[in-house]
């Protein structure tokens, strides 16, 4: 112990959702996390719950991993342009996300298209980001869109500068399945993840993105299966659910009812695991601080599967996915979770019944990094119980 210089005890715990879908509700009452990482979790009898530098008593409330948001639209700090907004990342914070992911920092006024300019921006956001977390939310930023004449060379530089994800295929001057796929190869071949837009056209510049093009492309992560905002047709969202074993991403700025076949569709091919969601915002329709907890309220409600599933659709799901090392509760990863109990007057025998029947939980806390993040959420309803910093 005297090598650590934080211990965090979270005891009372009323139940632990894992964001395993293999396993999705842990037994014990009691976590413990040493230097912001899960050190131990269990029941507090058979645990060293001893001098901790944070004592939270969960009062019976649930612990989940945090959120993560798997699609973004950042630009720099906690402002975007897109909606005139300060605070968008705090106050989806406060929703529960922890973990953000950018699609592509394409609301930027004058982004840079030409390829020196294109991969200097998306390294300056790559490190926006990593120097500095608003509100403690972790950013992964720096998402260059595809421009035409960018050769293999360039997707090693920004591999090599520390650039980690592809902005979303189609926002750009690449738009053909051909061109499309030749870069999402390079970006690969040097670790660089790929999402691509699936759908109508979202915003000037964008356009219909097919499934044609989604196949022949075949980026890691097929961006909003249910559009953003316009979906395709039936036909073809569950044939590339069929027909490309990539990740299957549902957005709240997308077509419910599409989102709804998609995860239907995944769920019939016993392939669960391919879920993962995000709210694609800002956007043209704002930001959604509880985007992702109406998801996973929309998705369990209407799409009748339990609610500790749909939790890990926006944790371990993506987690894994990403190869994140948050969004399970696990010994060894990050501490990043959410406190949150049933809303008070909500209907539902318990919180995970109250979420099944299409209601939102209550944040009563947020941690991140075995920090504590923010207290009772100023935008999720009431939650019946609250935790307490004890000391």
């Amino acid at each position: 112990m005297s090598d650590i210089t934080t211990k965090l005890v979270i005891k009372n715990i009323g139940q632990i959702l894992s964001g395993k879908l293999e396993e999705p509700l842990l037994d014990g009452d009691c976590l413990i996390a040493l230097d912001g990482k899960i050190a131990a979790i269990g029941y507090a009898k058979d645990m060293d719950i001893d001098r901790p530098t944070t004592l939270i008593d969960a009062h019976n409330v649930t612990l989940a991993p945090g959120l993560i948001d798997s699609h973004v639209h950042p630009v720099i700090g906690d402002y975007t342009p897109r909606q005139q907004q300060l605070n968008w990342i705090d106050s989806c914070l406060h929703g529960g996300v922890t973990t953000m992911i950018s699609a592509g920092e394409v609301h930027a006024p004058g982004r840079p298209k030409d390829i020196v300019g294109l991969k200097a921006f998306a390294i300056a956001s790559q490190r926006f980001y990593e120097n500095f977390r608003p509100s403690g939310v972790k950013m992964l930023a720096g998402a260059p869109v595809l421009e035409q004449d960018m050769v293999e060379s360039d997707f090693k530089d920004l591999a090599d500068a520390g650039v980690t994800l592809l902005g979303e295929v189609g926002l750009g001057s690449v738009k053909t399945g051909e061109t499309a796929a030749e870069m999402i190869k390079w970006a690969r071949k040097y670790g660089i993840q790929s999402t691509i837009h699936t759908g109508g056209p979202s915003i000037p510049g964008s356009g219909l993105i097919d499934k044609d093009v989604v196949l022949e492309a075949d980026a890691d992560i097929i961006g909003h299966i249910n559009g953003g905002h316009t979906a395709l047709p039936d036909d073809q969202i569950t044939c590339l659910c069929e027909s490309c074993k990539r990740g299957i991403e549902i957005v709240h700025n997308g077509n419910e009812r599409a989102g709804l076949l998609a995860m239907r569709t995944a769920f019939e091919l016993g392939e669960a695991e391919r879920i993962i969601l995000g709210t694609d915002s800002p956007a043209g329709s704002g930001v959604q601080p509880l985007g992702i907890l109406r998801m996973i309220a929309m998705l369990s409600g209407i799409g009748d599967i339990p609610a500790e599933t749909a939790f890990c659709f926006a944790t371990g799901n993506t987690a894994r996915m990403r190869g994140l090392d948050c969004g399970i509760i696990e010994v060894g990863r990050s501490a990043d979770f959410i406190l949150i109990d049933q809303a008070q007057h909500a209907p539902g025998k318990t919180m995970l019944d109250s979420i099944r029947q299409g209601n939102l939980p209550g944040v009563g806390m947020t941690v991140i990094d075995g920090t504590v993040r923010s207290p009772r959420s100023r935008n999720t309803p009431p939650a019946t119980r609250l935790p307490e910093i004890v000391e």
